[in-house]
């Protein structure tokens, strides 16, 4: 058994899991943070909420078209518009689905700060701001991805046509999509825990201590998925230039097949860790979702 056949199937049997537990996970965020009010008014949660919703357009469109290269099938090359339109989602929807923890971890860090000054600033008024500013910027830069790629006639595959691009995806993967975002969380995730721990009483009263667990968890999963995807893209930009056989060619893409869909499991994985990080989350989804309450009440009154 090759392992290009073990990536291809891990490709679709990998892939579908994430991409229906990963819908299913985002659509209960949606869900939950809109309706339970106390979310509502919570700038994490919001972000968390704007995170979901990109995340479930983010993986049906691209962890669909991963699943279909499986069967050996490339949407991509329907038409120059198709090519066109799946990279400007590509990179506009992954730099706002990112920006979103990194928000919420620096809010958190704010509510829990010791300096009133430095709390004030955490308030849903401005995560709304900001999350308008982050979708403008963030569909700004996807428009050089747009211009970019197109289905070259040689080769009849959607590929980058500007030489100068390269660079910027490059800066895009490494500096955008991992390094950026995991010295973030990682900062102000230690910066938050600190604050927590230091200051018991302050952040007991200024702070959802939940919504900050739930989000130290998010920065968790973040940093786990990110990471090794990180590695390997920059191990086959170091290596770009060498002369690689065959064997390590199909090694190198199996690598990289398993770390990409490792890095779709922080896009498909944040409802699930809420669940375990908040008892506040889960009592919301058996109440809201699994009507657990009310079918208690009529068991009650039924014994009654």
């Amino acid at each position: 058994m090759s392992l290009i056949y073990i990536a291809q199937q891990i490709t679709i049997y990998g892939g579908f899991c994430l991409l229906i537990t990963g819908v299913l996970g985002n659509a209960i965020n949606v869900y939950i943070f809109s309706i339970v009010r106390s979310y509502r008014k919570n700038p994490a949660t919001f972000y968390f909420l704007i995170a979901s919703i990109f995340n479930i357009v983010f993986l049906m469109i691209n962890l669909s078209i991963r699943i279909a290269l499986g069967f050996n099938i490339d949407v991509i090359q329907i038409s120059t518009n198709w090519c066109k339109a799946r990279n400007y989602l590509l990179y506009t929807l992954a730099m706002i689905v990112l920006a979103c923890p990194c928000m919420a971890m620096i809010d958190q860090f704010l509510v829990t700060s010791r300096q009133a000054k430095l709390r004030s600033l955490s308030n849903i008024r401005w995560a709304h701001r900001l999350v308008i500013i982050v979708i403008i910027i963030s569909n700004l830069q996807g428009i050089p991805a747009a211009l970019s790629y197109d289905i070259l006639p040689t080769t009849e595959k959607c590929e980058i046509t500007n030489s100068n691009f390269v660079k910027y995806k490059l800066v895009f993967l490494l500096g955008l999509l991992t390094v950026i975002p995991i010295t973030i969380t990682l900062l102000f995730g230690y910066l938050t825990y600190r604050n927590i721990h230091s200051i018991q009483a302050l952040a007991s009263e200024h702070a959802d201590r939940q919504v900050a667990r739930m989000t130290l968890f998010q920065v968790v999963l973040v940093n786990v998925c990110l990471i090794p995807y990180g590695i390997i893209v920059s191990y086959i930009y170091v290596t770009q230039n060498q002369t690689k056989d065959s064997t390590r060619l199909i090694r190198e893409s199996f690598a990289v097949t398993l770390l990409t869909l490792w890095d779709y499991g922080y896009y498909s994985g944040t409802c699930y860790v809420f669940f375990i990080s908040s008892p506040k989350f889960r009592r919301a989804i058996r109440v809201r979702i699994l009507f657990w309450r009310q079918r208690n009440q009529i068991g009650d009154l039924t014994n009654g």
